[in-house]
């Protein structure tokens, strides 16, 4: 990480398989003990509208964590291998909070909003069925990572994109999230992102996470990585900068410092826990 981490923007798609590579075998060492996974649950059904549950083997009406991983729209699997990104939900469980990670339709074949409706499908699927788990339908958090952050932030400050009633969720956490939709020549996933949203930037800002905070949307914790991916800091400050003007307080906001923009999620359930403390303690206050 102290060698790559400098040198990230030079070769985003090879230090993320770097980082994946060099996890994935530190990650099947780690603790698992006490959890109970029941894996392939169908929500929707596209093939890809499939979860996974990591229950607490003790506990009940537990808070639950719904996870959803990134991919630049067009890629991404919750496996990404056998251990990422089954660390994240492991952490959790382990914590006394049950654990879903979900998948979601791909670009170009399924655009906006096809992510954002996958993430109220499951959302729905939760509060529905969570309670079988140990879970408490009521205390349901959103953590989404890159692109699984726009999905998961349209869906919970967009009213457009909710049932009637609202999103469901007591609050939502954006780690190194693209919450705001562009194709500017610093983004190295600009046609990804285009192959999902399209290119006209109207529509580009009017389907941007941020373009929907308002006073009354979910509290959020937000947090980035010294060595983003371009820009993707940049809109996670601005995410933070309207919440904090939006609701006359700023949120919950944590710098990883010597991480990168897959290290962020992939040190879930090692010895380094300052993050996975931060998110536990956002979930206990609900702020």
């Amino acid at each position: 990480m102290a060698e790559v981490g400098p040198r990230w923007r030079e070769d985003v798609p090879g230090h993320v398989r770097l980082m994946v590579d060099a996890f994935t075998p530190l990650l099947a060492g780690a603790p698992k003990d006490g959890v109970e996974v029941t894996r392939d649950i169908a929500y929707a059904a596209h093939p890809r509208q499939e979860l996974d549950v990591f229950r607490p083997s003790r506990g009940h009406a537990m808070p639950v964590v719904v996870f959803v991983h990134g991919g630049a729209f067009v890629d991404g699997h919750r496996n990404r291998t056998a251990e990422v990104y089954s660390n994240v939900l492991y952490y959790f469980a382990r914590h006394g909070v049950v654990g879903v990670n979900i998948e979601y339709r791909l670009a170009p074949e399924h655009r906006y909003p096809s992510g954002s409706e996958d993430v109220g499908l499951a959302v729905e699927w939760v509060r529905g069925h969570i309670g079988k788990h140990g879970g408490d339908p009521g205390k349901i958090f959103l953590v989404g990572h890159s692109a699984g952050a726009a999905h998961a932030g349209s869906y919970a400050y967009d009213r457009r994109l909710q049932p009637a009633g609202g999103p469901g969720v007591a609050g939502l956490v954006v780690l190194s999230g693209r919450v705001r939709a562009e194709t500017l020549p610093e983004n190295p996933n600009a046609r990804k992102v285009e192959a999902y949203y399209g290119a006209d930037p109207a529509v580009l800002d009017d389907c941007s996470a941020v373009s929907h905070v308002s006073a009354d949307s979910v509290p959020t914790m937000i947090a980035i990585a010294e060595y983003e991916n371009p820009l993707l800091d940049v809109h996670c400050a601005e995410l933070y900068h309207r919440l904090a003007a939006a609701k006359r307080r700023a949120p919950r906001m944590v710098w990883l410092a010597g991480h990168n923009h897959t290290s962020v999620i992939a040190h879930f359930n090692t010895a380094e826990d300052r993050l996975g403390r931060e998110i536990l303690d956002f979930i206990r206050l609900g702020r």
